[in-house]
């Protein structure tokens, strides 16, 4: 089987592979943005220096090598003139050109707006997507402007905007707790269904060999 990567077209998809990948011992990372004509050669020299598309089976070898291994999440919307990427890494050799963060540390990694955080779930600590504080503080003056002046439809709109939003756990709460600001505020009207996420896919693959 030729070595891959995944395509997210999505902020979802995007998003929520760097969720299945940071438990698993990805927590050094790098990011940046590339023109789409050069995408594809990005993903290839990331793979002959790093293995990004290597099998699970490969990369067992190389942690017995002492090396890291790494995966690299491309956002590439159908119609976009640039494409988001990062590297995730895990610890181990190999990297010394790349200027490697790790989650844990702060300013947290932001990346296609959103926040990456640990919260308690089922007495254990797993990790989320949330706004960061200055869209929240934006989002709940928004609503006291909106609901000061009584300019209902246009709050409900707003809120139909902030349910729209990725399902990730750190977000639906930051919605419901806008969604009770606005009933705080005065609004009577009926909140929008806040989703949770679905497993989804990563994206179509992407050969790298």
């Amino acid at each position: 089987m030729p070595s891959s990567t995944p395509i997210a077209r999505s902020k979802t998809a995007a998003l929520a592979r760097i969720l299945d990948s940071v438990p698993k011992g990805y927590c050094r990372y790098t990011c940046g943005t590339v023109r789409v004509d050069k995408a594809e050669a990005l993903a290839h020299k990331f793979h002959a220096l790093y293995g990004i598309g290597c099998s699970p089976a490969q990369r067992l070898a190389r942690k017995g090598k002492g090396l890291a291994s790494a995966v690299l999440v491309l956002y590439w919307p159908s119609e976009a003139a640039k494409v988001e990427w990062l590297l995730l890494a895990t610890e181990g050799n190999g990297l010394k050109q790349e200027s490697l963060r790790s989650v844990d540390e702060t300013p947290r990694l932001t990346w296609l707006g959103y926040e990456l955080v640990r919260h308690s779930a089922r007495e254990r600590t797993a990790w989320t997507w949330r706004r960061p504080k200055q869209e929240m503080a934006e989002l709940h003056a928004l609503l006291a402007h909106q609901a000061t002046q009584r300019h209902y439809v246009a709050l409900a709109e707003t809120l139909e905007r902030i349910a729209r939003q990725p399902g990730f756990h750190g977000v639906r709460a930051q919605s419901w707790a806008l969604f009770q600001e606005a009933g705080r505020r005065g609004y009577a009207g009926p909140f929008p269904q806040l989703f949770y996420l679905q497993k989804v896919s990563h994206g179509e693959r992407l050969n790298v060999a």
